[in-house]
């Protein structure tokens, strides 16, 4: 089970002015599940994306980045799960078009208006056919207060549907920001395998949004790895209805800040969640690095620990066999590292300093802490002010499991 997550209520997830949700059951891969969902937006929205960097992207994340710089205004997304049309050349692309002609047609909007996205077994044809069945059901029932059917309907291995909301007053006015995502497996950073889209009825210019999500993806979905895998259909999606009648918001202006780490905030809690809700997870833990001489190589710290097999099965099996992870340090390819100064705490417990075991260190006191749902592993590098902070999970027997069968 999901550690220390569960499905949030709807009610906790607040409309956004300007946006609305729809689902419908297409059996794209599988019957009588949610797996088509259509968002539309208001006039005047503003939307910005940031997609994967794996070189093999899919056909639907080519189509994304063409759309948003085509200079036509994004007025709707369209995503299903089942089917992520990756490898799937040319093909592919034709299938994605399809989709977005027939939901532009259905909303009397342009194709280059629309975002596609999908996800699930990669190597297979989109069956576009069923898609598109499905559009007149989701467009139905699109409905601004439908975020929790939203977040159901993006899930492929999630245990739980994933999704959070926040306000704050901006130049006098409510502003409300609502997010959800997907992914449990294939994650790591550089997006992760994951879905992601953080709405808001505040004003922001298409500079600022673009700056914005910038910063808002290093610091939440680029912080979190289940297993290593960086995936083909990774994408982030964060929108600006406006309808909050603010005063609009640009890169300098008053509330920039304010409403970027609001935004933050929500992105965290749904990265969180899809490390939570890892494949076969049973433990949360948070990879903090301290001490190094910049962000870059805190991070090779961090990744080098949080992707070793050998220490998230130790993990799964709250065995402190924790000269794992001074081996992953070691390996780690920080230049002159001094092994003699850095320390290494499991919890507040001191396990490591002057090269070796910390002299006050029982293994007992290690025990302890690794027994628990929640775990910090903090590393002080001794050589500068830079920090960083990722999370992750263990391995689990389930996670073998899930990904051998994931096609069945």
């Amino acid at each position: 089970m999901p550690v220390n997550l569960t499905s949030p209520a709807a009610h906790t997830l607040l409309p956004i002015k300007g946006v609305k949700l729809g689902f419908a059951e297409a059996h794209v891969r599988k019957p009588n599940r949610k797996d088509v969902l259509v968002i539309t937006l208001s006039e005047g929205s503003t939307v910005s994306g940031v997609f994967t960097k794996n070189q093999f992207c899919a056909a639907p994340v080519l189509l994304c980045k063409d759309h948003l710089v085509s200079n036509q205004p994004i007025r709707a997304l369209l995503v299903n799960t089942g089917c992520a049309n990756a490898g799937t050349g040319e093909d592919g692309m034709q299938r994605a078009g399809l989709t977005c002609e027939a939901l532009a047609s259905a909303l009397d909007i342009q194709p280059k208006q629309v975002l596609p996205f999908s996800t699930g077994v990669i190597l297979e044809p989109l069956p576009a056919d069923k898609v598109i069945a499905g559009l007149p059901a989701a467009i139905a029932n699109l409905k601004e207060d439908n975020w929790l059917n939203a977040a159901e309907a993006i899930m492929t291995t999630d245990i739980v549907a994933k999704g959070t909301s926040r306000q704050i007053i901006l130049s006098g006015q409510k502003v409300t920001v609502t997010g959800i995502s997907k992914g449990s497996g294939m994650i790591h950073p550089n997006m992760a395998t994951m879905l992601g889209y953080i709405a808001t009825d505040a004003a922001i210019t298409q500079s600022a949004l673009d700056e914005m999500i910038k910063d808002v993806v290093n610091e939440s979905f680029n912080c979190i790895t289940v297993d290593g895998d960086t995936s083909t259909n990774d994408s982030l999606i964060l929108m600006a209805t406006g309808q909050a009648k603010n005063s609009e918001i640009e890169i300098n202006s008053t509330g920039y800040l304010a409403i970027k780490e609001l935004i933050t905030e929500v992105a965290i809690e749904l990265a969180q969640a899809i490390v939570r809700d890892g494949e076969g997870a049973t433990k949360f833990m948070t990879v903090k690095i301290e001490g190094g001489r910049d962000e870059a190589e805190c991070r090779k710290v961090a990744y080098a620990i949080a992707h070793s097999p050998l220490i998230k099965t130790a993990f799964f099996a709250s065995d402190p066999n924790l000269g794992r992870i001074l081996a992953a340090i070691g390996y780690a390819g920080v230049d002159q590292l001094d092994v003699n100064a850095l320390k290494l705490y499991l919890g507040d417990v001191l396990v490591a300093e002057n090269g070796g075991r910390a002299a006050a260190y029982l293994e007992e006191q290690g025990s302890a802490v690794m027994k628990e749902p929640e775990i910090l592993v903090r590393v002080d590098l001794a050589r500068g002010n830079a920090t960083c902070t990722i999370w992750t999970c263990d391995f689990s027997y389930d996670y073998v499991k899930i990904n051998a069968d994931y096609r069945s």
